[in-house]
């Protein structure tokens, strides 16, 4: 039997390793369900997790997150360690490393690709290392990050997609004038250190991965990793549609299965289903900018926002929607995140409460907005109907547009949208991800909300500098919850339980 995992937290992990039971089982080819397909298989100019998790079974960072998601472990790096005063990251590089066209990974290759991730012009990702002063090799061996201020989560932030090591030469030898014109034609035959390496690509149908020849770890067997020979990844935008080809045995695993069908599943005699605690949260991001396409946009007012908030019943959305499996976050993080801060909802169901916000807003009489959804996504659907409905009690009609999810990222990175449905998943155990992405204007406009809190962005900045004072930096981030309680533009998070799903 071979387990696998459709939650965002793990989607990654389950390719480059199976578990201790099926450690010994080498051979065969994987076909995978995903709703949609990747856009760019390039580590440093992305943020979409459709493309996160292919990446990291392609590229590899010198940390690794442990499989708990709570510490660190050796990746392309054997050995790390801070100096005494805090300003000196010194990592020793693993022996023998080679890319999947069967060139050495050299310490040239680790400074360029960390200086490609922490260049501020190249994508969003490079924030995890602004501490970042410089990267040198005092030998061909060790690699020395210059700090420009204490950075608690450096560590960590080795262990990110968007620090993978690359190959310099084969990188730059790509056509193109600029780096984004040359990691365009890069991605589409991707050279890195992990386990697996692009064979086709049939864009919009099915993506093939097979194993690298020269991948450098052993299995429990003593031989080389992977144990399988190669992974097929079948785009089934339709939720039913792969639950239908996994219980026919036509797929192996499927991702993002409805809380609807959990039970059904679990019950299944020839399907394995798992749950486990995560990281993920679902929220519904709004679009706070004045104007949008020309026009007064409701949602900027922040009375408004408040009352939608109100109106929406995060208990009812759990239990109706996701049958249970979750619970109403207290903040914008999960409660598993570290440091999160946080015993009670922001926003609990006050209807009347609700109508008298939007009675004291610029909009009594209400007014007409839409929701982006992916279309095939019964969840999205769901959550969408029951705001729908929720909504209407407070004068808003909301109007539901099912889009492909590449349609729908296009309008959210353009801030053209009114609102989507959203989920994310740490990549790191420290909130600092989380917090940057969410809530740090500098880094996407908070969610491309075009939400803007000049004390918010200053407390973040001042958390980022504590390195021996954990307390310290609880109390920023306590203090940056209570800033951000009345106005911010993502809301009606949960935190769904993730879920483990194979054929037997």
């Amino acid at each position: 039997m071979k387990t696998l995992s459709i939650a965002a937290l793990t989607a990654a992990l389950f390719l480059g390793g199976l578990t201790d039971a099926s450690a010994q089982d080498r051979g065969g080819v994987m076909t995978y369900g995903r709703y949609t397909d990747s856009l760019f298989l390039d580590p440093v100019l992305n943020d979409a997790n459709v493309d996160i998790w292919i990446l990291t079974n392609i590229y590899e960072t010198l940390l690794n997150p442990t499989d708990d998601g709570l510490g660190l472990e050796p990746g392309l790096a054997t050995e790390w360690a801070l100096n005494e005063a805090g300003d000196t990251v010194t990592l020793k590089l693993r022996d023998g490393v080679r890319f999947s066209d069967g060139t050495a990974m050299t310490a040239e290759d680790v400074i360029w690709s960390l200086d490609r991730a922490r260049n501020p012009d190249n994508g969003i990702w490079n924030f995890v290392l602004a501490s970042v002063d410089s990267v040198s090799a005092p030998d061909p061996q060790t690699i020395e990050l210059k700090l420009k201020y204490p950075d608690p989560t450096i560590f960590s932030a080795l262990s990110v997609f968007n620090t993978a090591i690359m190959p310099k030469a084969a990188f730059e030898a790509m056509v193109g004038a600029t780096d984004a014109e040359k990691a365009q034609e890069f991605a589409k035959k991707p050279i890195g250190t992990g386990p697996f390496m692009l064979d086709s690509w049939e864009r919009g149908a099915t993506m093939k991965l097979v194993k690298n020849p020269n991948y450098w770890d052993n299995g429990a067997d003593g031989q080389p990793l992977p144990y399988l020979d190669g992974l097929t990844f079948e785009i089934i935008p339709d939720d039913a549609t792969r639950i239908l080809k996994l219980q026919a045995g036509d797929i192996d695993g499927a991702e993002f299965i409805p809380f609807a069908r959990v039970a059904e599943l679990q019950a299944d005699p020839n399907v394995k289903m798992e749950l486990f605690p995560g990281t993920r949260v679902w929220d519904v991001i709004i679009n706070v900018r004045p104007e949008l396409d020309g026009r007064p946009n409701p949602l900027s007012d922040e009375k408004v926002r408040q009352a939608m908030n109100y109106a929406a019943n995060k208990e009812a959305l759990v239990q109706v929607v996701t049958y249970g499996v979750g619970t109403p976050l207290s903040s914008f993080m999960s409660t598993t995140t570290p440091m999160h801060s946080g015993d009670g909802p922001l926003f609990p169901h006050d209807l009347d409460k609700a109508k008298a916000l939007m009675a004291e807003s610029g909009y009594p009489d209400g007014f007409k907005t839409s929701i982006l959804t992916i279309a095939g996504n019964q969840d999205d659907l769901g959550i969408s109907t029951a705001l729908q409905q929720m909504w209407a009690a407070i004068g808003i009609e909301l109007e539901i547009k099912q889009v492909d999810n590449a349609s729908r990222t296009d309008q959210y990175r353009a801030g053209t949208f009114e609102m989507r449905t959203g989920g994310w998943t740490n990549d790191i155990a420290d909130a600092s991800q989380i917090t940057s992405y969410f809530a740090y204007s500098p880094t996407i406009d908070a969610l491309h909300s075009g939400w803007k809190n000049a004390e918010v962005d200053a407390l973040f900045e001042a958390s980022q500098k504590r390195w021996t004072r954990p307390s310290g930096r609880n109390s920023s981030r306590g203090s940056r919850k209570s800033s951000t309680r009345p106005g911010r533009p993502s809301r009606f998070m949960k935190r769904p339980i993730p879920w483990r799903l194979a054929r037997m």
